[in-house]
C-alpha cells in the first residue's frame, strides 16, 4: 500500500470544488424502511465507527460539511418474501460498473445468485449517507461494507432454518439462495425464510469474508447488469426525463468569469407567451414549454455585464500561480513523507552530487468534457422538493439545495439516474439549484440541460500547474537529493516511490482564475509525469537504462512487480527501436493502485508529428473482482489520459473561455488510439482496492519519455504536443 493512502481517506486538498462556496446565492426565505419495502429480512447499519467511516471525505465547503449519525437506522439489505434481494448503496454508477462489481460481493458473501440482487444506488431517501463516488474508493470500502452485510445476513438466515428445523446452525450449508441441511437433505429458500419475518439484525463488527481465493461469484468477468439497456438506447438519463406539465430551463451567464450585472432589462422577455423569468439576487433565467422558446426568451434579455479587471490568460497562467502563492489552508505546506529533509540539506547533498538536474514541469487546465452534460430535473410539492440530476455526490447535491432555500435535507430527495460519465467533474450540484429555483420560480417542474458551451466554460477545470523539482544522482544510479514544489496541482501522489537520500516535497496553493477542482486521478497525473521525466532524465543523465535505474531505486515491491510485468509483456530492451521510434516507461503508486506503462512512438522528422504506435500497461490493486470490468477501466483511463497528454487545454483571455466547444477543444479521435495491451495483476492474497483513478496516471510520462528517446527533445509541459514537436 502506499505510504500516503489514507484509509480514513481525508478530504485531499485539490477537491477546490467542495471547498469554495456555491455558485448562486438566493434571497428567499429516515423514512419508514418496512413501509417501502414490505416485510422481510433487513440488515442494519448501528455501528456509530462505520457511519463515521461512511461519512468521511465530507468536511467543510459545499454541502454542509460531515453529517451527525442519523437518527433512524440505515438499511443495507433486504431479503423479500418472493426471495427478492434489494441491497443499498449512496454509491452511484457513472460507467465504473459499480452495480456489477458491488451485486458481485454481496452474492458472494451471502451466496445468493447473482441475478437474483436489485442493487438501488444514489438515492438520498431510500440508501445510507455517503460522501461521493470518487477517490477510488468504491471496491475497497463499500465493497467491504456490503460484503460485511450480505455476511451477516447469511449467518441470520442460517440461524432462522436452524430454528425451524431445531438443529444446529453450523451443520448448514447457505448455496444458491437456499439453507441446506447435509444430514436430512432438506433446503429452503432464503425467500421462505423471510415470510411472515419483520426481522432486523445490525452490522456491529467484522463478521468472518471468504478469502479472495476462495471466492465462487467474484473475481468472475460477469456482464454489466442492463448492459443491453446502455448499447441500445432503452436507459433514461436525466436529460431524457419527461414529467406532465414540465417546463424547460435557461440561465443567462455571464460574458465573462466574475462579472456582475451592470445594468438588465428583462420586459421583452417577461412578454413573450408562456414564459416565466426568474431573478433571485445574481441569478436570472427563465422558463418556457420548450427548449426553443426558452432560448429565444433568454436572447431577449437585455444586459450589460461589469467585468473584472486584469485577470491572467493563458500566456502568463504559470507566472501568476508563483506570483500569488497563498498561505494556509488547502493542505498547503509540506507533504507527509518518510524521512524528510529540509532545505539546507537538499542544498549540501546537492553541492555534493556528481550530477544535478533542475527542470520546471506545467500542466494547463483541461476540461471535463463528459459526453453527458450537466441536467437536473426539479419538482416542488409543497415544501417539499425532488430533484433527479447526474451527479457524484447525491447527499452532497442535497446538502447544496438544502442551503440554497433554506429547508431541511429531509425535506429533499435527490435521485441520481445513471449518468455519462462524471470523471470527478460533477461534484457539485449547480445544474440542480439552479432547475430547483426555476422550478419555484414557475410553479411547475423544470428541466434544465446545459449547453456543450456552459458545460466547457462553467463547469470546474482539472487545476492548472506549476512543479519545480532538484535533484541529485551519482554515477552508480544512487539518487541523493530530491526536491519537489508543487504550485496549485495539489498532493495527490506528489512524493516519490524511489531512494532519494536527502528529500522533501511540498504544495504551494495559489490563486487561481476560473474554478478548479477533482478531476480523474487529481494532482496525481501532474506530479507523476513530473517526476517520471525527471528520473527518466536522470537516467539518461548517468546513461542508465531507465528501467534499471529505477528497478534500483525502487522501494515498493509492487510498484517493482507492475514495471516488471510491463517491461516483459512490451519487451524492453529486446530490440532496438525502428528509426524515428522511440520507447519509454513510467510506474507508481496512488490510493491502494500500482501502475506501470510502456509505450513506442513513431516520429516524423519532417513534420514532427507524433503517432502513439502502442502501449502496456499494468496494473494491479489487490484481488481483482471482475476481470473484464477492470480491463475496462485500465482502457479508458488511458485512452483519456492520452488527451490531458498529448492535446487538451483550456484557452482563455480576459475571464473567457476560447475553446467551449469540442470543435475547438482537441480530444483523442479513433485515429490516436493506439493498440493498448492491458495486464492486469491479481493478488488474491489481498483484499480488492480501487481503479478508477489510477491506471491513467503512468500514460503522460511515459509518451513524454518515448519521445524524448526518438527525439532528445524533452517536452516539460501537458499538453506535450498540441502541434506536433519542434526538434531540438
Amino acid at each position: 500500500m502506499s505510504k500516503h493512502f489514507n484509509p480514513e481517506f481525508a478530504l485531499e486538498p485539490e477537491r477546490y470544488e467542495l471547498q469554495t462556496p456555491p455558485v448562486h446565492h438566493f434571497e428567499i426565505d429516515r423514512r419508514d424502511f418496512a413501509k417501502i419495502m414490505g416485510a422481510g429480512i433487513a440488515v442494519f447499519l448501528l455501528s456509530k465507527g462505520a457511519i463515521a467511516q461512511q461519512q468521511q471525505g465530507e468536511s467543510g465547503g459545499r454541502g454542509g460539511g460531515a453529517q451527525a449519525a442519523p437518527k433512524d437506522i440505515s438499511a443495507w439489505l433486504h431479503i423479500a418474501e418472493n426471495g427478492a434481494i434489494t441491497v443499498f448503496t449512496g454509491k452511484v454508477e457513472i460507467g465504473q460498473n459499480a452495480r456489477t462489481s458491488l451485486a458481485q460481493a454481496v452474492a458472494e458473501e451471502l451466496r445468493a445468485p447473482f441475478e437474483s440482487i436489485t442493487m438501488v444506488m444514489g438515492d438520498t431517501r431510500l440508501t445510507p449517507y455517503d460522501a461521493g463516488t470518487f477517490g477510488s474508493q468504491t471496491t475497497p470500502r463499500m465493497g467491504m461494507q456490503l460484503r460485511r452485510v450480505a455476511s451477516v445476513a447469511c449467518d441470520t438466515l442460517k440461524d432462522l432454518a436452524a430454528k425451524q428445523w431445531n438443529v444446529e446452525a453450523a451443520r448448514l450449508v447457505p448455496v444458491a439462495g437456499k439453507i441446506t441441511d447435509p444430514q436430512t437433505k432438506r433446503s429452503i429458500t432464503y425467500g421462505q425464510l423471510a415470510q411472515g419475518q419483520a426481522f432486523e439484525t445490525a452490522v456491529l463488527g467484522d463478521d468472518p469474508l471468504i478469502a479472495p481465493a476462495d471466492w465462487a461469484v467474484t473475481g468472475k468477468s460477469l456482464g454489466k447488469v442492463d448492459g443491453r439497456d446502455f448499447v441500445t438506447g432503452w436507459h433514461k438519463y436525466t436529460s431524457d426525463m419527461k414529467m406532465p406539465g414540465m417546463l424547460h430551463g435557461k440561465v443567462l451567464r455571464p460574458e465573462s468569469f466574475g462579472a456582475t450585472i451592470a445594468s438588465i432589462d428583462i420586459n421583452a422577455a417577461q412578454s413573450m407567451a408562456n414564459v416565466t423569468v426568474v431573478r433571485d439576487g445574481d441569478f436570472v433565467g427563465v422558463t418556457a414549454p420548450d427548449m426553443q422558446t426558452a432560448s429565444n426568451a433568454l436572447k431577449a434579455i437585455k444586459v450589460e455585464w461589469k467585468p473584472l479587471p486584469q485577470q491572467p490568460d493563458s500566456k502568463n497562467i504559470y507566472d501568476y500561480l508563483k506570483a500569488n502563492v497563498q498561505t494556509g489552508g488547502r493542505g498547503g505546506g509540506r507533504a507527509p513523507q518518510a524521512g524528510a529533509t529540509d532545505t539546507a540539506a537538499i542544498d549540501s547533498a546537492l553541492a555534493a552530487a556528481r550530477h544535478r538536474l533542475d527542470a520546471t514541469y506545467k500542466v494547463a487546465f483541461i476540461a471535463h468534457a463528459p459526453l453527458e452534460p450537466r441536467a437536473a430535473v426539479a419538482q416542488w410539492e409543497g415544501e417539499h422538493l425532488n430533484v433527479w440530476t447526474g451527479t457524484q455526490r447525491p447527499f452532497g447535491v442535497r446538502g447544496e439545495l438544502a442551503s440554497a432555500f433554506h429547508i431541511p435535507e429531509e425535506k429533499i430527495r435527490v435521485q441520481m439516474p445513471d449518468m455519462g460519465s462524471g470523471y470527478g467533474g460533477k461534484h457539485t450540484g449547480e445544474c440542480a439549484v439552479e432547475a430547483a429555483r426555476l422550478a419555484k420560480g414557475a410553479g411547475k417542474p423544470v428541466k434544465l440541460t446545459w449547453t456543450r458551451e456552459e458545460e466547457f466554460s462553467w463547469a470546474y477545470f482539472r487545476p492548472v500547474g506549476v512543479i519545480d523539482i532538484r535533484s541529485g544522482v551519482n554515477d552508480d544510479g544512487t539518487l541523493t537529493a530530491w526536491e519537489l514544489q508543487n504550485y496549485n496541482s495539489g498532493n495527490s501522489g506528489i512524493d516519490t516511490p524511489y531512494k532519494t537520500g536527502a528529500h522533501v516535497t511540498t504544495f504551494h496553493p495559489t490563486a487561481y482564475p476560473f474554478r478548479q477542482g477533482s478531476y480523474r486521478g487529481l494532482a496525481a497525473t501532474a506530479n507523476f509525469f513530473a517526476r517520471e521525466s525527471h528520473i527518466d532524465d536522470l537516467a539518461r543523465t548517468i546513461k542508465m537504462d531507465p528501467f534499471a535505474f529505477r528497478m534500483k531505486n525502487l522501494q515498493d515491491d509492487r510498484i517493482a512487480a507492475v514495471l516488471q510485468a510491463a517491461a516483459d509483456k512490451f519487451g524492453w530492451g529486446k530490440t532496438k527501436p525502428a528509426a524515428g521510434h522511440g520507447s519509454g516507461l513510467a510506474c507508481g503508486t496512488e490510493k491502494g493502485g500500482y501502475v506501470a506503462n510502456c509505450a513506442e512512438v513513431a516520429v516524423d522528422k519532417s513534420t514532427g508529428a507524433v503517432k502513439i504506435v502502442r502501449l502496456v500497461v499494468a496494473f494491479e490493486c489487490g484481488a481483482i473482482v471482475n476481470p473484464d470490468g477492470l480491463r475496462n477501466q485500465v482502457l479508458g483511463g488511458n485512452i483519456q489520459g492520452l488527451g490531458g497528454a498529448l492535446f487538451e487545454a483550456i484557452e482563455f483571455e480576459n475571464g473567457r473561455i476560447l475553446n467551449p466547444k469540442f470543435s475547438k477543444y482537441r480530444l483523442p479521435r479513433f485515429q490516436d488510439i493506439p493498440p493498448i495491451e492491458v495486464v492486469l495483476v491479481d493478488r488474491k492474497d489481498l483484499q480488492p482496492g480501487g481503479a478508477g483513478e489510477v491506471p491513467l496516471m503512468a500514460l503522460a510520462p511515459s509518451i513524454g519519455n518515448a519521445i524524448c528517446d526518438a527525439t532528445g527533445v524533452r517536452l516539460r509541459a501537458l499538453p506535450m504536443i498540441p502541434t506536433g514537436i519542434v526538434r531540438a
